[in-house]
């Protein structure tokens, strides 16, 4: 069975990556770059994963896929660079034909 958990990676001023789960809120740890943070992350899920056992509790139904081989979902903020146009610039005209 594969788990699937939204992670939200923030940037630390002195460098590295804090990561922590809107889904788990008991996640959170850390890495100094993307990919260690990413393998991290797994630590902290079983650890996780533990503690809900250890309360009889179960994680959400929706941290689990049936199907190993289906494509997940995948969400990434990007900051892309905007550049406003005039109506000038953009060949557009107020008037009414």
């Amino acid at each position: 069975m594969i788990a699937k958990v939204p992670l939200i990676l923030d940037p630390q001023p002195e460098g590295g990556y804090t990561v922590t789960s809107p889904l788990l809120r008991g996640l959170v740890t850390e890495g100094d770059t993307i990919a260690e943070a990413l393998y991290n992350a797994q630590d902290a899920f079983q650890v996780v994963l533990e503690f809900y056992q250890e309360d009889g509790r179960s994680l959400p139904l929706e941290t689990f896929v049936e199907n190993a081989d289906e494509p997940l979902r995948t969400e990434i903020l990007a900051p892309i660079p905007v550049r406003i146009l005039t109506p000038e610039q953009e060949n557009i005209s107020d008037e009414v034909p």
